[in-house]
């Protein structure tokens, strides 16, 4: 039988740099729903999740969910690998496929590729995030892809509060356990200077714009009219 892949994206309302990021406007809707109508395009999975947290506070990214028609799962605030961890037994995951939910620029396409590359590479994680790995991505499109026994053993391991609240960074930190592998960027968006994550205010405001520009064009828009816009419309204003 195929592997269930299965896609959680993690929020909350608590950010300590942007508070409340979760629900922010995006050419008029919720930037969570924005991220979910994104992914949902991606062909390679099987199911959407969103993993919140069981504070009060997050209780309208569960309705948000609901509205989606996406799986929720409710979980601990810092202990994210736990919270990662328990919403893919929920949902029954062999695949598990990261994005935060600070990347309403997701690509479906470059996630089905890591998706792919995954699935054939027998590795227990693969990512096509340039944080680490430099593999020429913009930041913020792509998705980190990992096995269920990879995640597992992460959960049963890692103790340092930091490698709690970031799943990857014990990945990284322990090569000799994991098998670990990126993809290159297509040459046509490959534009590491390219920052598509929403941390803060200044994020945001250059996040709606792009929105406020692209979405009305064409609501599927892709990376490389993202990278068209950026290089005509925006560094040129």
């Amino acid at each position: 039988t195929r592997p269930q892949v299965i896609l959680i994206l993690q929020a909350r309302m608590g950010s300590t740099r942007l508070p409340g990021k979760s629900l922010l406007d995006l050419g008029g809707a919720p930037l969570v729903g924005r991220i979910i109508e994104r992914v949902r395009r991606c062909k390679k999975v099987d199911r959407i999740g969103l993993a919140t947290t069981r504070k009060p506070e997050d209780d309208p990214l569960e309705a948000l969910g609901h509205s989606y028609g996406v799986s929720l799962f409710r979980g601990s605030e810092n202990d994210l690998v736990d919270r990662y961890y328990q919403a893919a037994k929920a949902l029954n995951a062999d695949v598990i496929v990261r994005v935060p939910a600070d990347n309403p620029a997701a690509e479906p396409d470059e996630i089905d590729r890591v998706i792919a590359y995954h699935l054939q590479s027998n590795n227990d994680f693969s990512t096509s995030y340039p944080d680490v790995l430099d593999n020429g991505y913009p930041d913020g499109i792509g998705a980190e892809v990992f096995s269920f026994k990879a995640l597992e053993k992460v959960w049963e391991t890692a103790t340092d509060p930091r490698n709690r609240e970031h799943p990857h960074t014990y990945v990284y930190e322990h090569p000799e356990i994991f098998r670990i592998g990126t993809i290159e960027c297509p040459s046509d968006f490959r534009r590491p200077d390219v920052k598509l994550d929403v941390n803060t205010r200044e994020d945001y405001e250059f996040m709606a714009e792009l929105y406020e520009y692209l979405y009305p064009r064409n609501p599927e828009f892709h990376i490389t009219d993202i990278i068209q816009w950026y290089d005509t419309v925006y560094q040129v204003a």
